[in-house]
Formats: C-alpha cells, structure tokens, sequence
C-alpha cells in the first residue's frame, strides 16, 4: 500500500512575511498599473478559472503575452494609481504552495470596486510567484 505525504503544514513565521512581502510588490506594481512587473511575478503558463456572462465557468491558461495585453485593457494604461485595501487569508499547503483568499476594495478615479479572488502561488529559489488566478466575472476574455 502506497501512502501519501502528511498533509496539514503550519506555516513558519518566514513563510507568512515572504508571502506579505509577495503582495506588498505584487500590489505596488498593480497601483501603478505595471503589467510588465506584474507580469514578471507569475510562472507561464498562468491558469485561469473563471466565469462568463452566461453563467458558466470557464478555465483557460495565459502566456505571458495574453496577460499583458488583457490586464493592460482592463487595468487602462495609466492616469491615477489604482488603491487597494485588501484582507488575505492563505491557506499553506506546503512551504512551496499556498492558496491565497483575498477580499479586497479597489480604489480607481475615486470609485470602488469590491473583489474576491483566491490565487496560488508557489515558491521557486525562494520567490513567491502566482500560477493559477481564479476569479468571477473573467471568463469572457479567456
């Protein structure tokens, strides 16, 4: 009989600033609407789950190229920086993998926006990056 590794990992102290530390980038780079340094924090092929218009999900995955020129379009190409005041809970599964619930209000032109979205991310050479954003209401651009 063949076991699987014991699963429940409880994070270490490290474990939960370098993800803090992650978002604080990941978030700055957001704000100043930086596709490209966004972009250089994810591992392409990025997945995506999602929902359309009509009601159903929807995954797909994004190369690099998809994920600049789609979050340019949706993030507009400059003007105010973009705030966001954003409460996350993740969820370790390992040292290498966490999954990242956010609730979040995006601050742009003075109107906000509620967001909840969950991401994982894995950690290679000892940098956090995203590899899978799921997230409602994304699934007409897959």
């Amino acid at each position: 009989m063949t076991f699987l590794p014991e699963t429940g990992y409880a994070p270490t102290d490290e474990d939960r600033a370098s993800l803090d530390a992650w978002f604080a980038a990941y978030d700055g780079h957001s704000a100043r609407r930086d596709v490209e340094r966004m972009a250089d924090l994810a591992v392409f092929p990025l997945n995506l789950v999602s929902d359309d218009s009509a009601g159903d999900g929807r995954a797909a995955q994004w190369d690099r190229e998809q994920f600049v020129g789609t979050m340019t379009h949706v993030m507009g190409e400059g003007g105010e920086d973009i705030t966001f005041e954003s409460t996350r809970t993740p969820v370790f599964l390992s040292p290498a993998m966490a999954v990242v619930f956010t609730d979040s209000v995006m601050t742009a032109n003075g109107e906000k926006q509620h967001l909840r979205y969950a991401d994982i991310l894995i950690r290679r050479g000892g940098s956090w990056a995203f590899q899978t954003m799921i997230q409602g209401g994304w699934g007409d651009n897959l």
